[in-house]
């Protein structure tokens, strides 16, 4: 366990199971629709897209967005589109990959942009939920964990950019939050 961790809510062990449980779960509820485009949400969700798709038995297209809502450990609020895809989605069913579902105000933005860009449907896989930050009314399609209202760090999570190649989902000790 690296030094500035307090202790481990998700193992590696762990996201790699729920991971093939979620992808076998999605390929059945797509067999007999359009398989889904992939949207993964920078740079969070990375880790989990890449350990979540190799699982998925259909065709896949995967695509990119990178929004912003985040300073430090506090959601601010607005959401800031950095980059938008790289194609058009009309028609097309929509799987949102993001690594945390906090207070549901990214995702909601981000889901209202995709069927005003024309998507046929728009759902969400997050590794992560974390239910008591819910400020909005957003609810995940599938789910890998529902943590308490911790801020986590790792598989892709970070604080202020760090931690984010740690194998596990952590918490980091108090004294190190600035």
């Amino acid at each position: 366990m690296h030094t500035d961790i307090n202790k481990i809510l998700v193992t590696h062990d762990q996201i790699v199971e729920r991971s093939k449980e979620l992808a076998k779960e999605i390929t059945l509820a797509y067999k007999d629709r359009k398989a889904p485009l992939l949207v993964a949400l920078l740079k969070g969700s990375i880790p989990f897209l890449a350990e979540f798709m190799k699982h998925l038995n259909m065709d896949i297209e995967v695509d990119f967005m990178d929004v912003s809502s985040y300073e430090g450990t506090e959601s601010i609020g607005d959401v800031r589109i950095l980059k938008d895809l790289d194609q058009s989605v009309k028609g097309d069913n929509i799987l949102l990959v993001e690594d945390i579902v906090d207070t549901g105000k990214t995702l909601k933005q981000v889901s209202k942009m995709l069927y005003n860009k024309g998507a046929n449907s728009v759902e969400i896989v997050t590794l992560l939920d974390k239910p008591e930050r819910r400020l909005v009314d957003v609810k995940a399609d599938y789910i890998g964990f529902v943590i308490p209202n911790e801020f986590v760090v790792g598989f892709g999570l970070d604080y202020n950019e760090k931690y984010r190649n740690l194998p596990y989902v952590g918490v980091l000790k108090d004294e190190l939050y600035l």
